[in-house]
């Protein structure tokens, strides 16, 4: 399930190569998390002729078995916030979150001097918060920020002012190491997961008010 989580749908094949295991072994234990409502089968994209191969994702129940941070008393909890203060007080909240999250990866990315080690150190914290974090570098020298999993997924839906948030803080932390940050996939929009492109802002040097390149 981790990996289907880590990496998406996969075949049965690809799954019994990464856990060692024969195709006939992982399909009986496909069989048996299906039998529990925890994945399904869906017909994988065509690649020709041939008998049609079916690639296995996580149900919604699936996807639940994965951390979420209390998300029951969380969304209770932000509920009862807005009903009884209204959604100033929702702002409030978010903006104190925000605060604390930048503060607390500024301090962790301060060692790190390039772009690509300041993403990776990100990465591990995100992941030690739960979200399954990993990046990958793209043909064009773009990096992506990719969160397998938000274990805050039903404070998200209550109130997506905690995406923004999080899209703010990356943004602000990376600005100064000279990139701009845009969300990619989204969750919430059917997504199986949340990514950020990560890329260098046009020029190497920003150019200073006289209209010459200001030296980093």
């Amino acid at each position: 399930m981790y990996q289907i989580k880590r990496r998406g749908p996969q075949k049965a094949r690809d799954l019994a190569a990464y856990l060692a295991m024969t195709t006939m072994g992982i399909r009986q234990h496909l069989a048996a998390l299906e039998a529990e409502g925890l994945v399904e089968p869906t017909p994988a994209e065509s690649q020709g002729r041939g008998r049609p191969v079916s690639e296995w994702r996580l149900t919604e129940a699936g996807h639940k078995r994965f951390p979420d941070a209390h998300a029951e008393v969380t969304r209770d909890l932000l509920i009862s916030v807005r009903d009884l203060f209204g959604e100033d007080a929702m702002e409030t909240l978010i903006d104190k979150r925000t605060r604390e999250s930048q503060n607390l990866y500024t301090q962790a990315l301060n060692s790190r001097k390039s772009l690509r080690g300041k993403v990776d150190r990100l990465a591990e914290l995100r992941s030690m918060e739960g979200y399954m974090a990993e990046v990958e570098e793209a043909a064009d020298g773009s990096l992506l920020l990719i969160e397998n999993h938000c274990p805050i997924c039903i404070a998200a839906e209550t109130c997506q002012g905690f995406c923004r948030s999080e899209l703010e803080v990356f943004r602000a932390l990376l600005a100064g190491a000279g990139a701009t940050v845009e969300r990619e996939d989204y969750l919430l929009t059917g997504a199986r997961r949340c990514s950020y492109r990560i890329s260098r802002k046009s020029g190497r040097h920003a150019a200073d008010p006289k209209g010459k390149a200001a030296t980093q």
